[in-house]
């Protein structure tokens, strides 16, 4: 039986995104995360060694995002994503089975180098491939959808962690989040990919990283949506490693923290699905957005109560909705011969970005507490809010995100 033209692009996108939302699931259901921290001390490692660790994490991702970027668009992007789990498959294996301090570190940078394979290559074979398929206009709420799918499996990995970590102890552990990776890298190899890598050795591919730089600094749309993307992730990425201190600042029993640090990740879960509706907002209901989620922040976290958690997981909701309209209109302005790279260009700036925020909040929360940290760190949203804003109503062509395709590429 032959299918129909619209036949044909509606099944495509159902394989894409099927296979896409298993891999995302996948890729982020690592048991290891609620708990790596306590192997570490566990296994007598003093607070500056286990903060050493974090660090050499986030430098391996600084230096790899960009020059992984630029690879990701000149071989095969899909093997990239296959690649990516299994170094971080090797990385917790190495964690259980030796545990030590050289260990965890090799295991984070194999960790760090396997999330920044994936980082640009994702999104960028999502993007192309909807193109190819005329949908375009579903890559919002597809990733949207995407992110839902990790939050659901980080929900999933702290709620089987506690129960897999009696049974089996850190080895349990390990081997669930060992299995998780290979079973991501085996859904990575059936993601469809149908554009032709630009070439390989190390000549082309420093000509596509150079191409890719050439492109931010020229084009001023491109440095607008580049710089956009890490003033809407990075504050929130930082102070989501600080929600469970926030939540115990309360005094609320111990055993009550995992629960209101689930009730966020829940409202961050529901937020992620409204991203292909929320397309519509434009540029000033996007300034709104942030505005509103930035206010829902400061007064959540100031009232200091159960309730306010709740606020700050509306806010941290609005933030993740945003951070996916913000990569929306930067893939609509970029090359796709050089989509990966730009998308890596703007994961470098969130990764420098958070970590000047982990150097603020240690510097404020060492005389405020959380809360005030909280409420402090919501003022940079604001700004933006009216940057964005301002923009916006000096646009009046930018009504919608749509209007920021290239007429070249509009369907």
């Amino acid at each position: 039986m032959t299918l129909s033209p619209a036949r044909v692009p509606a099944t495509g996108v159902r394989r894409l995104t099927t296979t896409l939302y298993g891999y995302a699931f996948l890729d982020d259901l690592v048991l290891l995360y609620p708990v790596y921290a306590l192997l570490f001390a566990d296994t007598g490692l003093p607070l500056w060694q286990i903060s050493s660790l974090f660090a050499l994490w986030s430098l391996t991702a600084v230096v790899i995002e960009v020059p992984s970027g630029a690879w990701a668009d000149t071989v095969s992007r899909r093997r990239l994503l296959w690649i990516g789990p299994l170094l971080t498959a090797v990385g917790f294996t190495l964690w259980v089975t030796v545990p030590s301090y050289g260990a965890f570190a090799l295991g984070f940078v194999l960790w760090g180098a396997g999330g920044a394979l994936g980082s640009g290559s994702l999104e960028a074979l999502v993007y192309d491939e909807l193109e190819r398929l005329g949908a375009t206009e579903r890559y919002a709420r597809v990733m949207g959808r995407t992110r839902a799918a990790r939050l659901l499996a980080t929900v999933a990995a702290m709620g089987l962690a506690g129960p897999v970590l009696a049974l089996g102890g850190y080895p349990a552990v390990g081997a669930a989040s060992v299995l998780a990776c290979l079973l991501a890298a085996a859904t990575a190899t059936r993601l469809p990919e149908h554009r032709v890598p630009a070439g390989k050795g190390n000549t082309r591919w420093s000509a596509t990283l150079r191409a890719g730089l050439d492109e931010a600094r020229g084009n001023r749309a491109v440095q607008g949506a580049l710089l956009l993307v890490p003033a809407v992730a990075a504050v929130w990425g930082a102070l989501d490693e600080y929600v469970s201190l926030l939540i115990r600042d309360l005094g609320v029993a111990d055993a009550t923290v995992p629960y209101l640090v689930l009730l966020v990740w829940a409202s961050v879960t529901v937020g992620s699905l409204f991203a292909g509706p929320a397309e519509r907002l434009g540029t000033r209901g996007l300034a709104v957005l942030i505005a509103g989620a930035a206010l829902a922040l400061a007064v959540g976290a100031g009232v200091r109560s159960p309730a306010g958690i709740a606020l700050v997981g509306l806010a941290f909701a609005g933030f993740q909705l945003a951070e996916v309209l913000v990569d929306v209109r930067l893939q609509h302005r970029i090359d796709d011969a050089r989509r990966a790279t730009l998308t890596s260009v703007a994961s470098l700036g969130t990764e420098l970005v958070t970590v000047a925020v982990f150097g603020l909040y240690t510097l404020l929360g060492a005389s405020l507490a959380h809360s005030t940290v909280f409420v402090v760190l919501s003022v940079p949203y604001l700004v933006t809010a009216v940057v964005v804003g301002v923009r916006g109503a000096t646009k009046p062509g930018a009504a919608t995100a749509r209007d920021a395709v290239p007429p070249s590429r509009a369907r």
